[in-house]
């Protein structure tokens, strides 16, 4: 009878000791996540690309430091020199009224004040080389961030209205111009390209589409607070008296639509503000933004496209004609190998 004791005593310890190891192993595979596939893996990875630091990305600062990597350390040096002569300056203050008042241990009185003068000197000098350098890299950000907010406006070629597309996909094939301005300019526009003028055939189409460029009308409404429907003032404009076989359809090879109004007003905001703070109305005159193909602004002007001049000069005034960086390694990626 002891024996069939212990038995049982033994097989109730051992359960007891077995047991709870095979919970923790149940409640640590509950515990543990499943396993994430390869796309979870690499969202996983990227970085937020809209989070902000100080309003813009790290990618934009990063651009930022890459454009001029030597601002921080003339920041850090000038600002700690600015530091520094504020503390002199301190000192030497306190020993110009040392000398005034007489003390035995305080320097002569033209001494000190020569001290601050210098210290004076060096701290408006200092500062104002750290707050231009300061200056000058808000302005390089904004305009990066200004450069990221075109790349992604988005457009619908006249000739496929169903599709969309980004302005970042137009880089490195075609120039854009983008022409904003209010209904009268942009139906000038669409009988400037689309019409026969007088007596003349009207070949500026096929000559823009030489020339890889590629014409936004924007239209501009309330003073150029919002986008309006381009597209629609551009299918409903009616030829005028010197105007002849005037068709939309002739241009629509080179003509795309804005879409995404808010985001379209958010980027010419400062576009049009800086034209009104020139003195010309860029609704009534309209305002016209000539992009490279390398994506970046070439010039702004104001008044309808100068098609005549961009037509002959493009190709040398943007630099395409010399290549642009990473032409090399595209073109000997493309290179079968033998």
């Amino acid at each position: 009878m002891r024996s069939v004791s212990k038995l049982l005593l033994l097989a109730t310890l051992s359960h007891a000791l077995v047991a709870p190891r095979t919970r923790a192993v149940a409640s640590a595979a509950r515990r543990s996540p499943a396993p994430l596939s390869e796309t979870q893996t690499r969202l996983a990875a990227l970085p937020d690309e809209d989070e902000l630091f100080g309003g813009y990305t790290a990618k934009q600062r990063l651009r930022e430091e890459i454009d001029s990597p030597f601002r921080k350390v003339r920041l850090l040096f000038f600002g700690a020199s600015t530091g520094s002569a504020g503390l002199a300056f301190y000192f030497s203050l306190l020993n110009a009224f040392k000398a005034n008042a007489g003390f035995r241990d305080a320097p002569p009185l033209s001494d000190a004040l020569q001290s601050c003068g210098i210290n004076l000197v060096a701290i408006v000098a200092c500062a104002a080389v750290t707050y231009n350098d300061w200056r000058a890299g808000e302005a390089n950000l904004e305009r990066i961030a200004q450069g990221g907010r075109l790349a992604k406006l988005v457009v619908s070629p006249a000739a496929a209205p169903e599709k969309r597309a980004p302005l970042a996909d137009y880089r490195r094939t075609s120039r854009v111009v983008i022409a904003c301005g209010g209904r009268a300019y942009v139906e000038t526009l669409a009988r400037r390209l689309s019409a026969d003028q007088r007596s003349d055939a009207n070949a500026l189409p096929e000559a823009i589409e030489s020339v890889d460029m590629v014409v936004v009308p924007v239209l501009l409404e309330a003073g150029g607070l919002r986008v309006g429907d381009a597209a629609a003032a551009w299918r409903s404009t009616e030829a005028g008296e010197n105007d002849r076989n005037f068709d939309v359809a002739r241009s629509a090879g080179v003509v795309a639509f804005p879409r995404g109004p808010d985001a379209w007003a958010d980027y010419l905001a400062s576009e049009i503000e800086t034209a009104s703070s020139q003195g010309f109305d860029p609704v009534a005159k309209g305002l016209t933004i000539i992009i490279k193909k390398n994506g970046r602004v070439l010039r702004r002007v104001s008044g309808l496209p100068p098609f005549d001049g961009l037509i002959g000069t493009m190709e040398v005034a943007d630099g395409s004609k010399f290549g642009m960086p990473g032409d090399d390694q595209r073109a000997s990626s493309a290179t079968p190998r033998s």
